[in-house]
């Protein structure tokens, strides 16, 4: 919430110089006991990941076991071989990383959640039924609007809010949600791969200064073809009619429904000037924006009428108002009821991968495969499988690899990368973070399975990007 997305890991660049300095004091471990022993826990733990839906074991669970014990082999042989800090300085830096991701998430499940609960999208559900769009419309819509939001509001977040259209939409039609699914999820990371803003891979090539913010629009067109191709094939398997309307009857958006969408556009502009303007993390624009959904909370308390934010008045822990709280009747709008319900597997998954991955990184194998595929497979073919394994394991540790390289290469060359490690996600449905939220968001209806049976047709969609890419901008031949 691999993303949301978007402007996640700014920190990330000044660690670059602190993750450099501590790699001269890293020991290769490669070929120890302690990498084989931690490949092999990484490899079980996302097998028992893909395997979620058959062994009804939450995705999150084997992750946080995997990343807990690979971090114990590496601080036990460190500690062994007189560095006892080695291993903790590394940690506390990978669980920074993770801090501004979880926070980043936590603010905009909490929206979604308050838009759900004031009845956003039930609204937008009954508006796209009135307007008598075909499942095959809803189809094309949810898509093109996942495509063309991301690059502002980054790939997780338009990825969950526009899921939550589509459960709305088409909860009666499995094969309906999941198709779209599989569609918004390559629409907003194919969106988001053209912009600074619509992926954290993005933003790590443009704070490094290797892209201009103006140069990341030679990647609209490949865009626009990696989302356009599978969405055209993929049309053909949408179920025909449209929604049923049941009743006929609008749902109505709560008191200050609206306000909070025109709240949650004003976080993500909070949080995308506090990189630009101020150079700070976004994170810290998102908690900032967080206050205004609090302070708005409070104004729905004072205005009464029942729309009561009970999280916000001290007197609710006294004794005297349990029979106010226990009132099934009382539509109150708590924000740490939000808080509450957002996607805590889909969190403490994150928390895993990149706690796991970061310490395979340490152990010495991802700086090992990023020399071996640039220095032996050429910049093309390297660049190309950058995006093949990102869907595999994540984009940002690879994309971090990468840059800690630095690889002699054209400039077209990291306009490639950045497209491939962008849209590549899209290969799997654990490859982004729009992906992994959206297994959690419509669970039971969008599943690895569900997204593996039309990756041959992402696939083409992929090359068909890249080849795009290179007729248009191998041109761009200066080295940054």
């Amino acid at each position: 919430m691999k993303t949301i997305l978007l402007v996640l890991f700014t920190l990330l660049f000044p660690s670059m110089v602190f993750a450099t300095e501590l790699a001269h004091q890293a020991i290769d471990l490669t070929e120890n006991w302690v990498g084989y022993t931690a490949l092999i826990i990484f490899v079980v733990a996302y097998s028992l990941v893909i395997l979620e839906e058959q062994l009804h074991l939450r995705k999150s669970k084997p992750v946080l076991l995997a990343a807990g014990v690979i971090w114990i082999c590496i601080a036990i042989y460190y500690n062994a071989h007189g560095m006892p800090h080695a291993a903790g300085v590394a940690i506390k830096h990978n669980f920074l990383e993770y801090a501004e991701l979880f926070f980043f998430l936590l603010v905009a499940m909490t929206y979604i959640n308050a838009m759900l609960e004031r009845n956003v999208f039930e609204a937008l559900r009954d508006w796209l039924v009135a307007k008598g769009f075909s499942y095959k419309s809803l189809f094309w819509l949810t898509g093109i609007l996942a495509f063309f939001i991301s690059p502002v509001a980054d790939n997780l977040t338009t990825a969950l809010i526009m899921c939550a259209v589509v459960l709305a939409v088409g909860k009666n039609q499995p094969k309906f949600v999941a198709l779209s699914c599989i569609n918004i999820v390559v629409g907003a990371n194919a969106g988001g791969a053209f912009s600074p803003f619509g992926d954290i891979t993005t933003l790590m090539v443009w704070q490094k200064g290797i892209v201009q913010f103006n140069e990341f629009f030679h990647l609209f067109i490949p865009s626009v073809v990696n989302f356009v191709v599978p969405a055209l094939i993929m049309q053909f398997a949408i179920p025909s009619g449209q929604p049923d309307t049941n009743t006929g009857e609008k749902t109505p958006i709560k008191k200050g429904g609206l306000i909070i969408v025109l709240l949650f556009i004003l976080t993500i502009v909070t949080a995308v000037s506090f990189h630009n303007f101020l150079h700070l993390a976004p994170v810290f624009g998102m908690m900032f924006g967080l206050a205004y959904l609090k302070f708005f909370g409070y104004y729905l308390r004072q205005s009464g009428k029942g729309e009561i934010d009970e999280s916000d008045s001290p007197s609710t822990n006294l004794i005297g108002h349990d029979e106010e709280l226990a009132d099934p009747t009382n539509h109150s709008f708590d924000i740490f009821d939000k808080v509450a319900k957002a996607e805590w597997d889909t969190l403490f998954f994150f928390y895993g991968v990149i706690m796991a991955v970061g310490g395979l990184g340490f152990i010495g194998y991802l700086g090992i495969t990023s020399e071996y595929i640039y220095g032996q497979l050429g910049a093309t073919t390297a660049n190309t499988l950058v995006g093949v394994l990102s869907a595999i394991v994540d984009n940002i540790p690879v994309m971090f690899a990468v840059l800690t390289m630095n690889p002699e290469m054209p400039h077209y060359q990291w306009l490639l990368v950045t497209l491939t490690a962008g849209v590549g996600g899209s290969l799997l449905s654990i490859g982004s973070a729009a992906g992994v939220a959206l297994m959690g968001q419509a669970r039971g209806y969008y599943t690895f399975f569900s997204h593996l049976k039309w990756t041959p047709v992402i696939a083409l969609g992929y090359a068909a990007s890249i080849w795009v890419h290179l007729l248009l901008n191998s041109h761009m031949i200066t080295a940054p």
